[in-house]
């Protein structure tokens, strides 16, 4: 199984060259740590970060440099600031080449659920709904179950949705799978995990790409 690093690690090798990458809360914050020496990209923060860098050592700790998640954070050399009202032009205006967001939910029509459990605490929505809305190449990083062993990669969420139809690829500390005409389909497992064994723990209906392979971190 993976760790939530090699989670990160995994889908920083889908960066290209030249993109602009809204990174979400949790796991895919990680990815800005292991972007490949030969590309230049630009992470984008939707309270109003471009040219966001790894997280800090100790030394380089300021409290005032934070993302979206209100974690501290350093800044490339022609990193801009800017207000929500810019930020979300970006981000609607679809000049964002990738998404990458967490996820509670993701069925296999490809809907996502990651912004509120019925009855618990949510500080808000954030800006997963625009992200969603907006982003041409969505991938999910997320856990394949949950804390009772139950699959989060299900036929239909089950909790409120944040968008319909717009998530592309989802790499789980199990496997990297996209949603192909309605289904999940498995294309790489991670080391030491079995097709069978991931079969058992999706709930949605998932499909075994002939070209399927161990993944390589």
């Amino acid at each position: 199984m993976l760790s939530k690093e090699q989670i990160a690690q995994r889908i920083s090798k889908e960066l290209q060259d030249g993109f602009y990458v809204n990174l979400g809360i949790g796991i895919p914050t990680l990815v800005a740590n292991y972007v490949p020496e030969n590309i230049n990209v630009e992470f984008q923060s939707e309270n109003g970060v471009l040219g966001m860098g790894s997280f800090p050592t100790k030394e380089q700790v300021d409290a005032d440099i934070i993302n979206a998640g209100k974690q501290t954070i350093t800044t490339l050399p022609g990193a801009s600031f800017f207000d929500s009202e810019l930020s979300f032009g970006m981000i609607r205006g679809q000049h964002i080449d990738l998404t990458v967001l967490g996820a509670m939910e993701v069925s296999q029509n490809g809907d996502i659920a990651n912004w509120k459990i019925p009855g618990k605490m949510v500080k808000g929505m954030g800006g997963a709904m625009d992200l969603v809305a907006s982003a041409e190449n969505i991938i999910v990083a997320m856990m394949h179950t949950n804390r009772e062993g139950e699959s989060k990669l299900l036929k239909q969420c089950s909790l409120p949705l944040t968008g319909v139809s717009c998530v592309k690829t989802i790499v789980t500390n199990l496997a990297l799978l996209t949603i192909e005409n309605g289904k999940f389909l498995l294309k790489e497992t991670a080391p030491d995990v079995g097709v069978e064994y991931i079969k058992s723990v999706t709930e949605g209906e998932l499909i075994v790409s002939p070209n399927c392979k161990t993944m390589f971190i």
